[in-house]
């Protein structure tokens, strides 16, 4: 092989070379925009919208004081209701972690209703799913719960967003290297 026979099969080598690098390049970039598009909770766009910014106390006292306003609040299902006139989720609330996400599952300050102009599937939004729902504050609803009446905030739903089953729902801290604890 002559000189330049040798170097034009080095350089399409290196060119074979270099476009492999780009395609596992992109691919890996594509790969992580997946799992983090997968893993993210309500939307940009959603979360734009929401316009009450106190705490679901303070909503769940007075929340007729508050109609119209946009929230995104998070809990578990409690029950769902998929009959008419529209479809409803009794939801337990928990307070949100940055991504949105149910932090604590035994801190609650009371119960909402989300109601949804599009059917809400009982086999999908199934009771214990934790979920983060934005929403239109409509007013409020008087139920009872085990003889007592009680008066839930009621949200005309926007977006929501489930989480898969066996996600953590309270922050992990970690000590120690190698073998550790956590709570």
């Amino acid at each position: 092989m002559t000189d330049d026979g040798y170097r034009h099969h080095l350089l399409c080598w290196q060119e074979e070379n270099m476009a492999i690098k780009r395609a596992g390049c992109i691919l890996g970039i594509s790969f992580i925009m997946l799992v983090v598009g997968c893993a993210s909770g309500i939307s940009q766009q959603s979360r734009s919208k929401v316009t009450y910014t106190e705490t679901f106390s303070a909503l769940q006292k007075t929340p007729d004081v508050y109609k119209g306003e946009v929230i995104m609040f998070g809990g578990r299902i409690i029950e769902t209701k998929a009959s008419p006139p529209l479809p409803e989720l009794i939801v337990l609330q928990l307070a949100l972690g940055s991504s949105g996400q149910p932090v604590d599952p035994d801190q609650s300050e009371g119960r909402f209703i989300v109601r949804s102009k599009q059917l809400l599937d009982p086999a999908v939004y199934q009771k214990d799913m934790l979920l983060t729902v934005v929403g239109t504050l409509k007013g409020s609803k008087v139920e009872s719960i085990g003889g007592f009446e009680y008066t839930y905030p009621l949200v005309e739903l926007i977006e929501i967003k489930l989480w898969p089953k066996g996600m953590q729902t309270r922050p992990m801290i970690h000590f120690g290297i190698g073998v550790g604890t956590s709570f």
